[in-house]
């Protein structure tokens, strides 16, 4: 899996989680066609008129998510971007989105303009394995994200952890180590060390 594999699977739901904050710092959600994906670019539409359009062009910043049948999700993050050659990208989109005729037919294409997120922070999770695998990619430069559970030093190698963790995860050491692919984040073993020595990462 790379980067783009995992934005490829987003083109493929095509119809994914979209979410912004408003005005008064309120998440909102909606389901956005994505439109095509491109050297690890992220392509949309949307109409000027509508609440989601303001809040993409107030905040600069989308968060879009969505699994798929085999139970693989992704989660994207990152910075939009209003593309120059309005038309010309619209266009594009449209070609390769026919049922978008339907939606704007003739010229009433012409309320929409064409963004794209090139810079972010991608998750890959795949729950359809045991243990789950979960990947993180950075995108034009950004740096990935790394979220979890670390085991310190002050590990007893007590066993609890590991006999607690559901994916199995976790192995014996000194001190003991989570597989971080494998890692579930439920924060189990953190809540059940006796001596505090799991932390977040």
């Amino acid at each position: 899996m790379n980067s783009q594999e995992a934005l490829n699977i987003l083109r493929a739901i095509k119809d994914v989680s979209f979410a912004t904050v408003d005005n008064e710092g309120n998440p909102q959600n909606r389901i956005i066609d994505v439109m095509g994906v491109e050297n690890e670019t992220l392509y949309f539409l949307t109409a000027r008129g509508k609440d989601f359009y303001r809040e993409l062009t107030e905040s600069g910043k989308v968060a879009i998510s969505g699994m798929n049948e085999k139970y693989q999700a992704v989660r994207f993050s990152g910075k939009v971007e209003k593309l120059e050659n309005r038309e010309e990208w619209i266009n594009k989109m449209f070609e390769d989105n026919p049922s978008m005729e339907e939606i704007y037919p003739g010229n009433s294409r012409q309320i929409l303009d064409a963004f794209c997120i090139s810079k972010g922070k991608l998750e890959f999770f795949d729950l359809s394995k045991n243990p789950l695998h979960r990947e993180y990619f950075a995108v034009g430069g950004e740096i990935p994200k790394k979220t979890g559970f670390l085991i310190h030093d002050d590990c007893i190698e007590c066993g609890i952890c590991k006999k607690k963790c559901p994916e199995q995860c976790i192995s014996e050491g000194t001190p003991y180590i989570i597989n971080q692919p494998g890692c579930l984040h439920c924060g189990l073993c953190f809540e059940k060390c006796p001596v505090d020595a799991i932390r977040r990462i």
